[in-house]
């Protein structure tokens, strides 16, 4: 399935909640606190916008913010809430297109690099991240750790949710590194919706392979915007990799 089918127009409709979720204060403001420090005043790139969760909050701090999606209906969204010379959007997708200018920082948040379904577009990723930023620059990704601990002999699925009118499951093809994660939601009148969303999941050591192999170093490392201690049993972490500072991206800078 192509992620411009899985982020449609109903996705989009669907995808604000505002004051709750990963819209709630409490996982928004921390974000937004550390991309902008990270940011240094300097000019912010958003892999995957979306409706602009991170990225409206952000320009509001001050920071200059651009984003690249391939999605238009969550352009369209994120139109409802900062227009055009807010917010520039670029279309296409976060591992080849191109933004204009350079900037001091590119991010990419909650597990969006994941919806890369294989390793050299993931390390596509990573490259074009890198011929964005100017020297010095960083790159910052939110990512969930892979549940596999969690998985029990030739069972090929896990339960991450389960309340009342919403359960929660990802099946894993350990094979490709795929996953599918299953979100069952159940409405008032006791309606049911199955929505899937396909990932290729990515170890920490080899994302700071993927990091390496274009021209980053990695810099920090830890369990949650806050800067939590990264452990064995974290679910997520944040890095942030950093371009040397006297030493050119990979490849051409876009003009």
């Amino acid at each position: 399935m192509r992620q411009e089918d899985i982020w449609d127009a109903d996705a989009a409709r669907r995808y604000d909640t505002p004051g709750a979720g990963m819209f709630a204060p409490e996982a928004l403001e921390p974000t937004v606190d550390r991309l902008a420090e990270l940011a240094g005043g300097g000019r912010a790139l958003e892999f995957a916008v979306g409706t602009g969760r991170v990225a409206v909050p952000l320009a509001g701090r001050g920071v200059p913010v651009t984003g690249i999606d391939l999605s238009l209906p969550m352009i369209e969204q994120l139109r409802t809430k900062a227009d055009e010379t807010t917010i520039p959007v670029i279309v296409g997708d976060m591992a080849t297109a191109r933004a204009p200018g350079e900037y001091a920082l590119v991010y990419l948040v909650y597990n969006t690099i994941a919806n890369l379904l294989t390793q050299e577009e993931q390390i596509d990723c990573f490259r074009n991240a890198a011929r964005h930023l100017t020297p010095g620059g960083r790159f910052v990704i939110e990512l969930w750790v892979p549940e596999l601990r969690r998985l029990p002999p030739d069972r090929p699925a896990t339960v991450w949710r389960a309340d009342s009118g919403y359960v929660g499951l990802d099946t894993y093809d350990v094979l490709r590194q795929h996953v599918v994660s299953h979100h069952f939601t159940i409405d008032e009148s006791r309606q049911a919706r199955l929505d899937r969303t396909p990932h290729r999941y990515i170890w920490p050591a080899e994302l700071d392979l993927m990091a390496r192999l274009a021209g980053f170093e990695r810099e920090s490392r830890h369990a949650d915007w806050s800067g939590s201690e990264f452990t064995a049993d974290s679910p997520s972490h944040v890095s942030v990799y950093r371009l040397p500072p006297d030493r050119d991206a990979e490849g051409d800078r876009p003009t």
